[in-house]
């Protein structure tokens, strides 16, 4: 997905605003894909939670970066739905809906994958509150089943539900911690690949040590 104007805004807006006016600190950068195909799974708190993962990566990796994103919020009005699919890249995903014959829902996922991009999801679906791990749905699973050979990179965010919560629409300044962990792999059983993740997902949250939000 190569598009002057997605790799002028991201470069001109969305990195200044992340480096520079938030501020992030970052452990273990290095376990971050160079390259697809790859899953990276993070908790939500923020509509800055895509821009912040966006920005980890080299503007090069841009055009393969594919983040999911909910279907009926993005795709309700056809300007949100152009600047959701040619800027920001997304997959829209239809949340709440089973699969239907000859189609499935992460069929956008599956072709990205296909296609040896970086996709980004939020396993725990809709923004939850504050630097609170909600449990996770089955979508990654499936991914990772259908995809056993594709890493999973698991990454926990801290702070962006302060900058931007939900429900908010002023951005307000505050570092962010970001945490990079292992890639895992399908472990040939959705409930063990979820309880792995998940146990995954609560070590590097608990690598900081962090006040309470006010």
């Amino acid at each position: 997905m190569n598009n002057p104007l997605r790799a002028l805004y991201f470069g001109l807006l969305i990195r200044p605003v992340v480096y520079l006016f938030l501020g992030m600190n970052v452990r273990n950068r290095e376990k971050l894909p160079t390259t697809g195909p790859v899953i990276l799974v993070a908790n939500h708190n923020s509509h800055l939670d895509t821009m912040v993962l966006m920005s980890l990566l080299p503007l090069k990796q841009l055009p393969i970066t594919r983040p999911v994103a909910a279907m009926d919020y993005f795709m309700k009005n056809k300007a949100l739905a152009w600047f959701a699919s040619r800027i920001i890249g997304i997959i829209p995903l239809q949340r709440k809906v089973r699969a239907e014959q000859g189609k499935h829902p992460l069929d956008g996922c599956f072709q990205a994958l296909e296609k040896n991009n970086i996709l980004i999801l939020f396993p725990e679906g809709s923004r939850g509150q504050p630097e609170k791990l909600s449990g996770f749905k089955s979508g990654i699973a499936h991914l990772a089943e259908r995809f056993p050979q594709v890493p999973v990179v698991p990454v926990f965010m801290h702070g962006l539900g302060k900058s931007l919560p939900k429900g908010e629409a002023l951005l307000v300044p505050f570092i962010c911690d970001i945490f990079v962990g292992d890639a895992l792999h399908w472990t040939g059983n959705r409930t063990s690949f979820l309880q792995t993740l998940d146990a995954s997902m609560e070590e590097l949250a608990a690598k900081g040590t962090f006040p309470a939000w006010d």
